[in-house]
Parts: structure tokens; C-alpha cells; sequence
């Protein structure tokens, strides 16, 4: 089982529009970030995670064409936009795209993107919406899910099992609750949350992030969705061991 992170970035991506690179080097590649969205696969299984705005531009990177499902964290735009583009990946399949998501998530989805799901005026529907439920097995991977609150609302924390090795997957979240600790105890790799250093009212900051890696204590911890103040080579530098800052592009093996 690997991941690729497509985006490692938050809803405004770096630079911001109007060349804003806050703190990050821009010189630096790996500042660079599009919107969160991760890719966990084997050799018989593609999971996408969210579909980003930046979507297109992140499978074209990655070289794919094809995936079994998407996941849904949530419906927050920088999170679903990108939707249309499954489009396209439903005409190789032949076929609309399995899409999971929890039940407030699926009804924002299929009211906001009604054709995505339903089809019109001759067009086919893009996505098969279902619920994504606590536990599922998607071709060779298997998935638990834990809701994490999100400000008002809440995001789907995932960990994915394969031949004895997991990897969790935790964004837009600002507390950890009990069962988002029992899921995500234990991992060999931890993709997580970890906006900036001041604190945020729906999003970890970095102090916060750090000190729930120590207490769950993965073997491996990757920093996502990260803004603009999160110079890549500056936190690599001052992050304990284990912990690393994650970049567009990245992929992993737990």
C-alpha cells in the first residue's frame, strides 16, 4: 500500500492568488501547495481522496487515469470542487464513479451537484453516491472511519489497512475526540492536519498537531494542509524526529 499526497495545501493554496508566499521560499518547489487531497493505492487498488479544485492538475502529476472510488472528508469547497472532473475518469471507466461520504457530507453533495449524480439534459451521471460507513473494505483495502469536528460540522478521519500496515489520514479537524484516538492509534504512517502555528478556530495548529502525534504515537508523521506562514525547509528544521512536512507529490510507503 502507498499514498501519494496530491495537495498538501489549505483552501487558498501557496502562493495565494497575487503571488502571496507569506513566509515560504519561493524558490523552494516544495512550497508550491494545491489543495488537500491524498491517493492511497495497491497494486489492485486506487482510493482518491476529495476531489480539489486543483483535481485535474494533481491526476495529470500523478500519471492517473482511473480510480475504484473517491472519499469525501467533508464538502467544504477546497475539499469537492473539483468534482466535474470525475467526468472524465467515468468515461474510461465506462461507468459513474463510486462516491462514499458520510450523510451530511452526501446531501450538501448531491444538492449543490445534482447532475454530478443524477445526470441531464443526455448526460449520464458522473458519480454513484452512497454512504461511507464506519468500516468498508474497497477492493484490497480496508477502511475505518471516525467523524472529527470541523467547526460546525464534520470531517471524515479515515485509516486504511493493507497485509498488516495502516495509514491515517486526518485534515479539517480542531479537537480530538475518543474515537478519532482509538482510530488512529498505532500507525505506521499519520498524514495530518497542521495549519499553522497560530491557533485556528476549526483547524489544528502546529502545537496542537505535535502533541497528539506524541500521544498516539505513530511511527511516522507527514504535515498537511499547511497556509502560507509554513516555509517547508524552516519547519523541517525545527520538527522532532518522525515528523515531517509534507509536499505535493510526495509518496509513501508505511
Amino acid at each position: 500500500m502507498r499514498v501519494r499526497i496530491l495537495g498538501s495545501g489549505t483552501s487558498s493554496g501557496v502562493p495565494r492568488i497575487g503571488n502571496d508566499w507569506g513566509a515560504c521560499d519561493p524558490g523552494d518547489p516544495r512550497n508550491r501547495r494545491s489543495r488537500a487531497s491524498i491517493l492511497v493505492w495497491t497494486g489492485t487498488t486506487r482510493i482518491l481522496i476529495d476531489t480539489s479544485p486543483d483535481m485535474r492538475e494533481q491526476l495529470l502529476a500523478a500519471d492517473v487515469a482511473d480510480i475504484d472510488a473517491v472519499i469525501w472528508t467533508h464538502d467544504h469547497a477546497d475539499h469537492c470542487h473539483g468534482i466535474d472532473d470525475l467526468r472524465q475518469i467515468m468515461h474510461f471507466r465506462g461507468h459513474a464513479v463510486r462516491g462514499l461520504a458520510r450523510s451530511f457530507a452526501l446531501e450538501q453533495l448531491q444538492l449543490r451537484f445534482a447532475y454530478a449524480f443524477h445526470g441531464r439534459a443526455g448526460y449520464r451521471p458522473t458519480v454513484a453516491g452512497e454512504l461511507l460507513p464506519d468500516s468498508l473494505t474497497i477492493g484490497d483495502i480496508t477502511i475505518r472511519v471516525a467523524d472529527q469536528p470541523h467547526g460546525g460540522i464534520t470531517s471524515a478521519g479515515l485509516r486504511f489497512e493493507h497485509n498488516g500496515k495502516s495509514i491515517g489520514y486526518a485534515t479539517d479537524f480542531h479537537e480530538m475526540t475518543s474515537a478519532m484516538r482509538t482510530l488512529y492509534m498505532g500507525l505506521d504512517l499519520w498524514i495530518v492536519d497542521a495549519l499553522r502555528v497560530e491557533p485556528h478556530p476549526t483547524h489544528p495548529n502546529l502545537a496542537s498537531t505535535l502533541e497528539w502525534i506524541r500521544e498516539l504515537a505513530p511511527k511516522r508523521a507527514v504535515l498537511v494542509h499547511m497556509d502560507q506562514s509554513m516555509d517547508f525547509a524552516t519547519l523541517a528544521a525545527g520538527l522532532p524526529a518522525g515528523v515531517e512536512p509534507g509536499h505535493d507529490g510526495l509518496e509513501l510507503t508505511p
